[in-house]
């Protein structure tokens, strides 16, 4: 299974939908974290839908998603840009066993933030998180947020993330309205196996609808994409000044930084100093 993006639009029906399947960037983005299974579904279910909704990017950009809580897992973050490169990580207490969204995350918040590439000021939303699930809580997010009736369909193990999104548009004037349509459409969906999460788009959209008459659009490539970023280390470390950087190498002989989100560690010795505060020439009178 390739790892990809697809829009569907039901040709009689005031439905659209999407669909994402991850495999090699979702075993990626879980590389040397050593993730437990409840810890896995919660991040990889946040994964498929934040590249489903971030798939709606108008402009270049990266969409992210926090969510905070304060139970066992206390952060789960996933962000996407237009292209569809993603990037997540959880934060977790060792020993979780079971539970479900509500009584691993606790009480807490849903963040969005948006950064486009212009510069302007980001954009940021933060509601509450309701619902015992990663499907309700952004159920109810896309309720306020996109004020259309939309479903949720997320799986996610150790293997893959795959996301089914419906959503109900206003009625297209002059197409005869299908009253039972969008009702039926959600219970076909329901019906939907974890095992056929891993079928090849067009065949689970023939199962799940084959009544309907669903036209299917190309597909597009989802990345997992977290690369180092030793000039951004070295741009922190050149803003907090010489004497702080003196004094962490003073203290523990080298400087080490871990980037939780790509989960890459960044490690410098004594010669750093010299490199980002090199010593000014004397000047002979």
């Amino acid at each position: 299974m390739s790892d990809s993006f697809q829009r569907f639009i039901f040709e009689e029906l005031d439905i659209r939908g999407a669909f994402v399947q991850l495999e090699t960037s979702w075993q990626a983005m879980q590389q040397g974290r050593a993730y437990v299974q409840p810890v896995l579904e919660l991040l990889g279910q946040t994964t498929a839908v934040t590249t489903l909704i971030g798939s709606q990017l108008k402009t270049a950009g990266r969409l992210t998603f926090q969510i905070q809580g304060n139970g066992a897992v206390s952060m789960l973050v996933v962000d996407c840009d237009e292209q569809l490169r993603l990037r997540g990580m959880a934060k977790a207490e060792p020993g979780i066993t079971t539970g479900n969204a509500a009584t691993l995350i606790g009480d807490g918040r849903l963040v969005l933030t948006l950064q486009t590439n212009d510069n302007r000021q980001p954009y940021q939303s933060l509601v509450p998180l309701q619902g015992d699930s990663i499907t309700s809580i952004f159920e109810n997010y896309l309720a306020q947020s996109e004020q259309q009736p939309t479903r949720l369909f997320l799986f996610a193990d150790a293997y893959r993330a795959c996301g089914l999104f419906l959503q109900k548009l206003p009625h297209t004037a002059g197409r005869e309205h299908d009253e039972d349509g969008w009702n039926r459409v959600q219970q076909l969906a329901a019906t939907v196996r974890p095992d056929e999460f891993a079928l090849p788009v067009a065949d689970l959209l023939h199962r799940l609808f084959s009544e309907e008459n669903v036209r299917l659009f190309e597909p597009h490539p989802v990345v997992y994409h977290c690369p180092r970023d030793e000039e951004k280390v070295r741009g922190a470390l050149l803003s907090i000044g010489r004497d702080e950087v003196q004094a962490i190498l003073d203290e523990h002989g080298e400087i080490r930084v871990h980037d939780d989100i790509c989960n890459h560690d960044y490690v410098f010795g004594e010669e750093i100093l010299e490199e980002l505060f090199p010593a000014q020439p004397r000047m002979l009178h």
